[in-house]
């Protein structure tokens, strides 16, 4: 590849979307306004939270502080992939119990139906694809990655929410060379991720929600009440929700639950027939067993949207451009697609772009409310937010009212974060750490056994401090 793929306005799904569907106008915040409810973020988490209080609430008067457009940061700009925890099951058990376990599970299984439930409802033509996804292993190390919790799910009784699949029973779904056998999980969908951020702006507008975009938050007090301060005005309210993913990091009452990881996708042309020829007509999305994941679909009009997680540009110590898009990762997600799909390589790269991923410890989001008891908060979703966001809403929504239930007793609320290193320790060591998980997997990528020195670095953070973040 001589020059790299056009970087895309956010990204090609948002491009996608507003080509045809711009949306209501919402201006920057000008004066002081005064609310039941402000909240900090206009993805997927602060759309749903106040979709579901004004479901609960007609008359809350509630405002949604917006620093780009909705849908603009990582709701605008993900794979797709509507899923729950059914394929982490089995550290989620050895973490948190059966009962607990199978309890995250099942509500975050709901979020993939209801999702769809939702679009059709109000008319939100998402892409919605309820096809199932294949994990496939890719390299001889991660061959049977899936066994444990396979037999940790038919021990449970939960045998049918998996299909393992031998490597031609793969290639029947999606024929890729590297395809060495996996595993079907039926409790999946995709969706357009841009399509879905905007059709939830529009459905809130419509039930009564104030939005201001292009509106940063750059001074917050909790009060009570609550404080927002923008450079057009300030939003007071007695209850606040912060829905701003990974730049909660910036926050100093979150930085030390989160980390920052970047993660990057290329979108190819339109080429119906190069998918027939591969067999990828199903709609299934698919992903391998990499520590730095790969993850790729197809769209409504014949293309691969292929990505790649756990990267990291530089120190990375505040978010910058450099995760919107990095030339040197994004050549590699292009080469990586290539090696799946050699019949693609005479196929354009329309666009590409990249992300910031708010990581947790735990590999699962979070949820409480700050010592105020007026400020909430849902952060943490490790690359795997477009199902949880709408349980997050559901939980945020009963936060913000202070209704307890089932949803309030999930571990997800109960359970304290994880608490990273302090900086200047964390960017450098998670550069370090990432570094090396990334040429782990492109040494087993080829075959190879990597660095034995390489391959301790790679398990750092998982042995030496328990996070989940890597092999």
């Amino acid at each position: 590849m001589n020059d790299p793929p056009r970087r895309a306005d956010r990204s090609w799904w948002l491009e996608e979307v507003l080509a045809f569907d711009p949306g209501a106008p919402c201006p920057p915040l000008a004066g002081d306004l005064d609310a039941d409810v402000v909240i900090l973020g206009g993805g997927y988490t602060g759309l749903w939270t106040a979709h579901f209080l004004k479901d609960r609430e007609p008359g809350l008067d509630i405002v949604v502080l917006e620093q780009d457009i909705c849908g603009g940061g990582p709701s605008g700009r993900n794979g797709g992939f509507l899923n729950g925890w059914w394929s982490e099951l089995d550290e989620l058990v050895d973490r948190l119990g059966v009962g607990q376990a199978l309890a995250v599970c099942r509500t975050a299984s709901d979020s993939v139906r209801e999702i769809g439930l939702w679009c059709e409802r109000h008319g939100v033509d998402a892409w919605y694809t309820h096809a199932g996804d294949v994990g496939v292993a890719t390299s001889p190390a991660q061959d049977g990655e899936w066994r444990s919790n396979l037999r940790r799910a038919q021990r449970l009784g939960f045998r049918e929410q998996y299909v393992e699949l031998t490597a031609a029973q793969v290639r029947e779904r999606c024929d890729t060379p590297l395809a060495r056998g996996g595993l079907f999980t039926p409790d999946a969908a995709t969706v357009q991720p841009a399509r879905l951020a905007r059709g939830l702006r529009r459905v809130v507008l419509e039930q009564g929600v104030r939005i201001f975009e292009g509106t940063p938050v750059e001074r917050f007090r909790a009060g009570p009440p609550a404080v927002a301060g923008t450079a057009g005005g300030m939003v007071r309210a007695r209850q606040a929700v912060v829905a701003l993913n990974a730049w909660a990091s910036h926050w100093k009452a979150f930085r030390r639950w989160l980390a920052v990881r970047g993660t990057y996708m290329v979108i190819t042309a339109p080429a119906p027939e190069k998918l027939e020829q591969i067999r990828w007509t199903g709609g299934e999305g698919v992903w391998n067993f990499r520590s730095a994941v790969h993850y790729l679909r197809t769209t409504r009009d014949g293309r691969i949207a292929f990505g790649a997680g756990g990267m990291q540009p530089k120190a990375a110590r505040r978010i910058g451009p450099a995760f919107q898009y990095d030339e040197r990762f994004v050549r590699q997600v292009a080469e990586d697609l290539w090696r799946w799909f050699p019949s693609f390589r005479d196929v354009p790269l329309e666009a590409a772009w990249g992300g910031p991923v708010d990581v947790s410890g735990h590999h699962l989001p979070f949820f409480g409310s700050l010592p105020s008891g007026n400020v909430h908060y849902g952060l943490g979703y490790t690359g795997n937010g477009v199902g949880p966001c709408h349980l997050g809403g559901k939980i945020l929504a009963r936060l913000v009212l202070g209704v307890e239930d089932e949803l309030t007793r999930l571990p997800l609320v109960t359970m304290e974060p994880m608490r990273f290193p302090p900086e200047p320790i964390l960017s450098p060591g998670l550069l370090v750490a990432n570094g090396a998980i990334l040429r782990k997997d492109r040494a087993e990528d080829r075959g190879r056994k990597p660095n034995p020195l390489v391959a301790a670095a790679a398990k750092i953070p998982r042995n030496v401090f328990g996070y989940n973040l890597g092999p």
